[in-house]
């Protein structure tokens, strides 16, 4: 486990793409550029590598800008598909809760589709509940899409 750097970004863009094009992951339909995705998530991130390969990443974004949600932070969660049933996706998910935690955030929030079954196992398993539907949240491909909200709140704050 180690910071993302920008040096990373043709990597960690080529597993952010290959998530989306499994349909389950993302309503996105490409990876942004790193400038663009550089300024959404601007707290913790992560990247695993395996043999000298990232092999996944998680990072964070705010969900507002108001002072009162300094704590809530959105979550995603991405491993490259051969890297994929080697506890990857669990690493990175424990380390960010834990760099979460000490920079004093105290709700991590996602949004997983319902179809993807690994991604909602792997936060459960991480300490994320559900805490509802969101029905036809946004449209992908022509369909209209439920999102699962889960959340997860520290133990050390709040």
């Amino acid at each position: 486990m180690r910071d993302l750097l920008p040096l990373d970004w043709e990597e960690v863009s080529a597993i952010y793409a290959e998530g989306i094009a499994t349909g389950v992951a993302s309503f996105e339909t490409a990876p942004p550029s790193w400038d663009a995705w550089d300024a959404g998530h601007t707290d913790v991130r992560v990247v695993a590598e395996v043999d000298g390969r990232i092999a996944g990443w998680c990072a964070l974004s705010p969900t507002s800008s108001r002072d009162c949600y300094r704590g809530v932070a959105e979550e995603s969660v991405y491993v490259a598909a051969w890297a994929q049933g080697r506890g990857v996706g669990r690493a990175l998910l424990d380390e960010t809760i834990a760099r979460s935690e000490a920079a004093g955030i105290w709700t991590l929030q996602a949004g997983i589709f319902p179809e993807n079954k690994p991604s909602l196992r792997l936060h459960l398993g991480c300490g994320f509940r559900l805490v509802g539907v969101r029905e036809r949240l946004g449209e992908a491909g022509g369909v209209w899409r439920d999102v699962l909200l889960l959340e997860r709140r520290s133990e050390v704050i709040g």
